[in-house]
């Protein structure tokens, strides 16, 4: 049976202090290699909180590492450099292009059979944080994807 720890970290900056460290030294890991794999793994998500699970067999000691997948919200921010989405109704905080939206729905494991559906995932969630997609509501933007006047491949 396997022992298992997760935990939410900055991508990038697991240390050994909580929530890994004090749960993996009395298991007899070698914290520091297991630190040193999830910096590694998560280094691409710097300055978005992901969730990291540690898998640890008992009788080994040997480890693998889960990481999970950021929030769309929080890859839109990271992709506008701004730190948070809008709070009024009407209110705009950023522009995304249909590229960095496309990025987003490749990069998530997100419902949808095709690129176009998991983009309109995305875009929804644009349109909740005040984020316009080539200067348009998000919205139009779904509704141009679906009458096929923007293309998604």
């Amino acid at each position: 049976m396997s022992n298992v720890i997760e935990g939410l970290i900055e991508g990038g900056k697991a240390t050994t202090g909580p929530p890994f460290g004090p749960a993996l030294g009395p298991m007899g890991v070698n914290t520091q290699a297991v630190i040193k794999e999830i910096n590694e793994k998560t280094k691409d998500f710097s300055g978005i909180k992901i969730s990291v699970k540690v898998i640890v067999d008992p009788g080994t000691k040997e480890f693998s590492i889960e990481i999970g997948s950021p929030q769309t919200s929080a890859l839109i921010l990271k992709e506008l450099k701004i730190e948070k989405g809008a709070k009024a109704k009407d209110e705009t905080v950023g522009n995304i292009t249909l590229d960095q939206v496309k990025k987003i729905a490749r990069s998530k494991d997100l419902f949808g059979a095709t690129l176009a559906d998991k983009v309109k995932q995305v875009l929804g969630t644009c349109k909740s944080m005040g984020v316009t997609c080539d200067g348009e509501i998000a919205t139009e933007v779904i509704k141009k994807i679906n009458n096929k006047s923007i293309k998604i491949e």
